[in-house]
């Protein structure tokens, strides 16, 4: 009785520590996967300026804005250039005016007119410094809270929150439809400039419609057990249906950024059976996604280093 009721008191230090060991496991997030977000973000910052650039010259409800695939890769390498920038944060320690203020904006806005950006002018001047207090205040911040549970054997002991993997699938809509075009644009108009658009309504559509493809994935692989190619067809005719009602809506208000009425086997001009391969691509690619998301959790605190500044 004695050694049972002694096990009995132990249990919950050994619940504590096998958690501790999950917790444990997890790390900072790859390289790879640093740059891959880097360069999503980059592309988001592109077309979001851009946009509203429009908005206010044009007046137009498409919301249209650019970027590229190079873009994406300059972004993928200013952001891991920025991210060594912000943790020499604790050589201001005691200063952190001067570092936010001065120190960080203007290697910010250095590396800008390194990459070519037009910040000559006093609005796009004020523009950067703007971005350059969000990356330092915010965006840093943020990801260093995102640590990476590399184990297969289960989740992690916390999954991203709904709203961070809404934000992440919205992102990588614009950094799917930027690249789509940009390589759509090479082919058939033979344009070197790699220069692909979206809309910022594709925030929107990418980011719910993928939430909720997520979501089947999460039920029919490991509820249901259904193989990739039995959920495919679900992935795809939910698809369809989810970029018909958007595009009906957003007609309405002549803000609709696709007409397909030139391409074979079109329905209304709003979907069309030829984009069939690149919808069947994406949703396998959805899964890849899905796995990698599942293996990231957010942290309620930043990690010692910035814990310290």
């Amino acid at each position: 009785m004695a050694s049972r009721s002694r096990r009995t008191e132990e249990s919950p230090e050994v619940e504590a520590s096998d958690e501790s060991d999950k917790v444990d496991a997890s790390r900072d997030l790859p390289p790879w996967m640093r740059l891959y977000f880097y360069g999503m973000h980059g592309v988001t910052l592109d077309v979001l300026v851009s946009s509203l650039q429009g908005v206010v010259n044009d007046r137009d409800p498409k919301l249209v804005g650019f970027s590229s695939p190079y873009m994406c890769v300059v972004h993928s390498l200013t952001h891991l250039a920025l991210e060594k920038v912000y943790s020499q944060k604790r050589c201001f320690e005691g200063r952190p005016v001067v570092f936010h203020l001065v120190f960080y904006p203007s290697v910010y806005i250095g590396l800008q007119l390194l990459t070519g950006k037009q910040v000559l002018s006093g609005a796009h001047l004020i523009l950067h410094y703007l971005l350059a207090l969000y990356f330092s205040k915010v965006f840093h911040k943020g990801v260093s809270k995102l640590r990476y549970h590399p184990s297969r054997s289960g989740p992690p002991p916390r999954r991203l929150p709904g709203c961070l993997r809404f934000l992440f699938f919205g992102m990588h809509g614009f950094l799917d439809e930027v690249a789509f075009t940009s390589a759509f644009n090479l082919v058939e108009n033979s344009n070197r400039s790699l220069r692909g658009h979206t809309s910022l309504w594709s925030f929107l559509m990418y980011g719910s419609c993928s939430f909720v493809v997520e979501k089947l994935y999460l039920y029919l692989h490991f509820s249901r057990g259904w193989g990739t190619w039995r959920r495919l067809p679900i992935y795809i005719c939910f698809i369809y249906t989810w970029e018909l009602c958007w595009g009906l809506g957003l007609r309405q208000f002549g803000a609709c950024s696709w007409d397909y009425s030139h391409y074979p086997h079109n329905f209304m001009g709003l979907i069309t059976l030829l984009y069939l391969p690149g919808w069947a691509c994406l949703s396998l690619y959805q899964d890849v996604l899905s796995n990698v998301l599942l293996r990231i959790r957010c942290t309620e605190e930043t990690k010692t280093t910035s814990k310290r500044d």
